[in-house]
């Protein structure tokens, strides 16, 4: 398994395109739709490759927080996951948890955060991923409940 930085060119843009249009066809996050070519833009690209195959992907930007909130300070950089993605026939083997890994430690220096927001229907697994597996902190929830006629 070879995990990388990618500078994000052609042909990476089509490769990640096909795995979000897999990722979409899985039905597996609320509102999840197939990435374009715009969506990718401006972010910095972690790969997974085995045999040149890509086979995980993680995304996203370095920003600045806009306001002080009780996790940060007001200009603080933090990278903000865009998506992070593993091959539905590879989860469950340390993929994603190698990728966010390797990002981390790209980060380090450049950034004071990382944060993401999730919104996939399998919320127990993801939530124990994201907290026990990568020891990230809990900061907020946004609950919803459907009410019926």
């Amino acid at each position: 398994m070879e995990i990388q930085e990618e500078l994000l060119s052609e042909g990476l843009t089509e490769e990640l395109i096909a795995l979000s249009r897999d990722w979409e066809g899985e039905d597996s996050c609320r509102g999840y739709r197939e990435n374009g070519p715009e969506d990718l833009a401006g972010n910095r690209i972690f790969t997974a490759r085995e045999d040149g195959a890509l086979v995980g992907y993680l995304f996203g930007a370095v920003c600045r927080a806009e306001k002080d909130s009780s996790v940060m300070e007001k200009d603080a950089p933090y990278f903000e996951v865009e998506e992070l993605y593993v091959v539905p026939e590879r989860r469950s083997q340390g993929i994603g948890q190698q990728l966010f890994t390797f990002a981390e430690k790209a980060l380090r220096g450049e950034s004071r955060w990382i944060l993401l927001s999730t919104a996939t229907k399998d919320w127990r697994k993801i939530l124990h991923f994201y907290l026990d597996e990568l020891g990230m902190d809990f900061w907020s929830a946004r609950l919803f409940k459907k009410l019926t006629d």
